[in-house]
């Protein structure tokens, strides 16, 4: 039995699903379980405006086409039926017969829960749950702002950690791990690689088809509720990546999903992305806005996650991205910018920060497309954040070249200031740069044992000092040696050794210095918290520059080269003690030791252009971080 009496839909729902600003559209589309006339069971509401006839089929009724929805009268496309009897758990999805003849069996665009793959059905549930991190939303304000230092791990939950037998770690179980691990390294969030529910797990997550549930193999809703629960409990921001630019072809997805192409462009020009072999939403089209947009809140609403770090924009900004001449539809202009997913990205962002202020969105866009992180009301794209793609690919290109020969690429350096402040960067070194045969963080450097651990800390130190927010991918916190790999967990064995040790405790004081010391965060994205003092000795490959805050400033000076320089002259601008707060070269983090007794006095011998100057022992492959004691 089907009651067709029912709906969740007023009339003003279907005026905003119209006209694409239905953002919630997850409370009313999918499956809910409701109480009609005192009879529990389940809403089912489909949008599927080209079919001639849907019905709802699952484990209730021996997957028959035995309860068929019915079409609203109002011409939305949306199907609905309410069936009384069922209840949480059910597993079920649509029986579509296309007005073309086509007869397909979907899941629910709308899902809460999905079968673990390679099962595909989708699974009636709900959201049910007690928070218990009302003082991290209260101050997540501050804890998200641009203002306030942002230190994040990149995190692949299936890989971070495995259980016996290489079993994933369940939602549940990471929470007693990860959490207490993050904190005590000192990073203020995290950041996991695509959670909801995808079917192929060697894409990561970032072929995406349950855009509102997370992946079942880690357990239910609610566990991954708990665990980020947990991680507000200890003060850890949450960020999800989020794939809202193509979708996978897997035949019980969003592909072809009503017997026509209605999630994607028709013409493959458009509809198709070559490189990833999946189907590129239209962005054009209202009912998208409103499942993409409904999804990005949803997270935020119903999981309390605190940022979207939104995957692959430049794919999504650019109708030649990955074509080649002939392949591609130019837009009304004749320009290549794809106008239609501009604005869904400019809609998407003043969605997000009209409802919640207090999270952030981040741009992972690797061109140098114009405002990114600027509001779209002078014609920006609206996000918070940008990963600087530039500075992470010049400095390990940099990072990559033996210490002989980079005198010769000083510029790769030095480069990134010139457009530090251009947007509000991310510095990441991703999962993107230690998989594929491009190796680790440690086997990218250069050099015997000793100078790959060196360069390793050389990059962080390096990475810590230049403005920016901080993203490490899991792994490079301890020097892994082995390149990423989704089927196994992380080298953990390798922390018994000194080095590697060492490298997992200079993270942590970086952390902890970042977090303290406001000179390096209060204008990460204002040139007034930065300032050279020496970025010409090319030929020694050692710069120097200052971090400001509002009252205090910070010296660092970087040698390039594993060869330590004694006497090193440093011009600075007020004089006195400068302690050495952070030395890389620490025997601590693995390293020689070489520094300067704790700090320095300065001299009144002027020096780059300052009145003062500090005659400085710089370590090899080393940075130093100095601090003007207060007199």
């Amino acid at each position: 039995m089907i009651r067709h009496d029912v709906s969740l839909f007023t009339d003003f729902d279907i005026y905003l699903f119209k006209e694409g600003n239905h953002f919630n559209a997850y409370e009313k589309l999918g499956s809910h379980i409701i109480e009609v006339d005192g009879q529990r069971g389940i809403y089912f509401a489909v949008w599927a405006p080209n079919a001639e006839q849907v019905y709802v089929i699952g484990d209730f009724n021996g997957w028959k086409p035995l309860h068929p929805l019915s079409v609203r009268w109002d011409g939305s496309g949306i199907w609905e039926g309410f069936i009384p009897g069922i209840d949480k758990g059910t597993k079920y999805k649509y029986y579509i017969i296309s007005r073309y003849g086509y007869h397909l069996e979907k899941g629910d665009p709308y899902a809460f829960l999905w079968e673990t793959p390679p099962a595909t059905a989708s699974i009636v549930w709900d959201l049910e749950y007690q928070w218990n991190d009302k003082k991290w939303m209260q101050n997540r304000a501050q804890k998200n702002s641009l203002y306030s230092p942002i230190s994040i791990y990149e995190v692949h939950l299936g890989s971070w950690r495995r259980g016996e037998g290489n079993r994933f770690l369940t939602y549940r179980e990471l929470a007693e791990w990860l959490p207490e691990y993050v904190k005590e390294l000192g990073f203020t969030h995290v950041e996991f690689l695509p959670v909801m529910e995808h079917p192929f797990y060697g894409s990561w997550g970032y072929q995406t088809i349950g855009y509102f549930a997370p992946t079942s193999r880690y357990g239910t809703p609610q566990d991954f509720m708990y665990l980020i629960d947990k991680l507000h409990q200890y003060e850890i921001g949450v960020i999800l990546d989020w794939v809202p630019s193509h979708f996978p072809d897997d035949g019980h997805g969003l592909s072809f999903f009503d017997g026509t192409y209605l999630y994607e462009h028709q013409d493959p020009k458009k509809g198709y992305h070559p490189h990833w072999h999946s189907y590129i939403f239209n962005h054009g089209r209202n009912e998208i806005r409103n499942f993409l947009i409904s999804s990005a809140i949803f997270w935020l609403e119903k999981y309390h996650i605190d940022g979207l770090r939104v995957d692959a924009v430049a794919s999504m900004l650019y109708l030649d991205y990955g074509r080649q001449h002939g392949e591609w539809i130019p837009n009304r202009y004749g320009g290549k910018e794809n106008l239609e997913a501009i604005e869904f990205i400019r809609r998407l962002n003043e969605a997000v920060y009209e409802k919640y202020p207090d999270t952030q969105t981040i741009a992972e866009e690797s061109t140098a497309w114009p405002l990114v992180t600027r509001p779209t009301y002078i014609g920006g794209l609206g996000f918070g954040m940008k990963w600087n793609m530039g500075w992470m690919h010049d400095t390990l290109n940099y990072f990559s070249k033996d210490p002989i020969y980079r005198k010769y690429h000083h510029g790769e350096l030095t480069f990134s200031i010139w457009y530090a402040f251009s947007e509000n960067f991310v510095l990441p070194l991703s999962h993107d740069e230690v998989v594929y045969g491009k190796g680790s963080l440690l086997n990218k450097m250069p050099g015997d044992s000793w100078q790959k651990f060196a360069n390793l800390r050389l990059l962080f130190g390096y990475m810590y000092a230049h403005p920016g927010k901080k993203l490490i991918f899991m792994g490079g916190e301890f020097g892994q040696l082995c390149e990423w790999y989704h089927e196994k967990s992380l080298d953990w064995h390798l922390l018994q050794y000194p080095q590697h040790q060492g490298i997992q405790r200079l993270i942590k004081d970086l952390n902890n210095l970042y977090r303290n010391e406001p000179a390096l965060y209060e204008f990460e994205f204002d040139p007034s918290g930065f300032e050279w003092i020496d970025f010409s000795d090319a030929e020694q490959s050692i710069i120097s520059f200052l971090r400001k805050g509002t009252a205090q400033m910070i010296l660092i000076v970087c040698n390039f080269t594993p060869v330590p320089r004694f006497n090193y002259r440093i011009g600075v601008p007020f004089k006195g003690y400068w302690r050495e707060i952070l030395n890389t070269d620490s025997e601590l983090y693995g390293g020689s030791n070489c520094g300067n007794m704790g700090g320095v006095f300065s001299e009144d011998t002027p020096m780059h252009g300052r009145p003062y100057s500090l005659k400085l022992t710089l370590p090899p492959l080393g940075v130093l971080f100095l601090k003007r004691q207060n007199e």
